[in-house]
């Protein structure tokens, strides 16, 4: 049975799954039932996301759930549905992600929306969140009430789209935020979903022993300002993203992200890479001589340096909860890219990672 058949089954019974716009019991608003291959069907709803689906991510925040769990000791059903929850949601912000930025790749495949169009794309993400919803409602609290947890979906899912939207409202208008602003959109928009998986976990086990929630979300945080700034200059050096999402893509986005706020900032009289930015270019020449300029700034190196402080401090905000040798693991995989140093950008577009 479908997910959403199982929906319409728990709301209006055996027999009348298919009586989804109004429910029985008025002569005015019943609609009589819908046949099996009705547009209702969530196959054709969830579509662009069960293409999204097909070239799956490597599952980071699931691990990280998992990792925190040997803290908190959440059962494995309902750990099993807030990490579902927030991979649907990820997910269905990645099909609008690719709408906002005009992206043409997604983990090496045309992303959804060139395939299924723009105004299902958009009503499949939309959905997505409230299946989600809909999943959260499910958590057994030991309240027995759900509030907190749509509370806590809500004010997360709030924060996601105030830190999209002020990265959105930066690069249409060709404003250079300042580090600090770059951060607190990062705290925003990157860390909200981790928070969220996090906060439902704390919320399932109650009042215990447990360190408050704040030592759990400001760690969520720290993680969060990692994975994004790292994205950031993955995106400029690495050649397996070159070939998964697009050589430069950001350059091509006309993105403000962490090395180019700081190569801009070093210098402001210098326009060049704020006119790169405004061109959207696709001409990987151009985008070669951008990573030039981040280079000559030392803004790639700045940003490893950053990245390996973050690193530090990530690190000590775990050991202060006790120590996790999965986060741990966790850790050692993101490390990769920033460790070392690299070599310049070289000719053939990517830099060496």
């Amino acid at each position: 049975m479908s997910y959403l058949k199982q929906i319409q089954r728990e709301q209006y019974g055996a027999g009348h799954e298919e009586q989804v716009l109004h429910p029985p019991g008025n002569e005015n608003t019943y609609c009589p039932p819908l046949p099996a291959s009705s547009y209702l069907d969530d196959e054709i709803l969830l579509a662009p996301y069960q293409y999204l689906l097909k070239t799956p991510g490597k599952g980071i925040r699931s691990m990280i759930f998992e990792a925190f769990n040997q803290w908190l000791a959440v059962p494995p059903d309902q750990l099993a549905i807030i990490a579902n929850v927030v991979e649907m949601l990820h997910g269905g912000s990645l099909l609008i992600d690719d709408i906002e930025d005009n992206s043409s790749l997604r983990r090496g495949m045309p992303v959804a929306y060139k395939v299924f169009g723009v105004a299902q794309t958009i009503n499949c993400a939309n959905y997505v969140y409230f299946l989600a919803l809909q999943q959260v409602q499910k958590l057994r609290l030991p309240s027995g009430e759900p509030g907190k947890a749509v509370e806590i979906f809500a004010d997360e899912l709030v924060n996601a789209h105030r830190g999209q939207g002020i990265e959105i409202f930066w690069r249409e208008n060709m404003v250079c935020p300042t580090e600090e602003q770059y951060l607190e959109m990062v705290g925003n928009k990157t860390s909200a979903l981790l928070r969220l998986g996090i906060g439902l976990m704390v919320e399932y086990r109650g009042k215990t022993d447990l360190p408050p929630l704040l030592a759990y979300t400001t760690l969520c945080t720290a993680l969060g300002n990692l994975f994004q700034i790292r994205d950031d200059y993955i995106n400029l050096v690495s050649a397996e993203f070159a070939a998964t999402k697009g050589y430069c893509e950001d350059i091509e986005e006309g993105k403000f992200s962490f090395p180019v706020i700081h190569s801009i900032r070093s210098n402001p009289h210098d326009r060049q890479l704020l006119n790169i930015l405004k061109q959207h270019t696709t001409d990987p020449h151009l985008k070669r001589y951008a990573l030039q300029l981040l280079d000559e700034s030392k803004s790639l190196q700045y940003t490893r340096e950053y990245l390996r402080a973050l690193d530090a401090d990530v690190v000590a905000q775990i050991r202060a909860l006790g120590g996790n040798k999965a986060l741990d693991k966790i850790m050692a995989l993101l490390r990769r890219e920033y460790m070392a140093d690299p070599g310049a950008p070289t000719v053939d577009g990517v830099g060496k990672c």
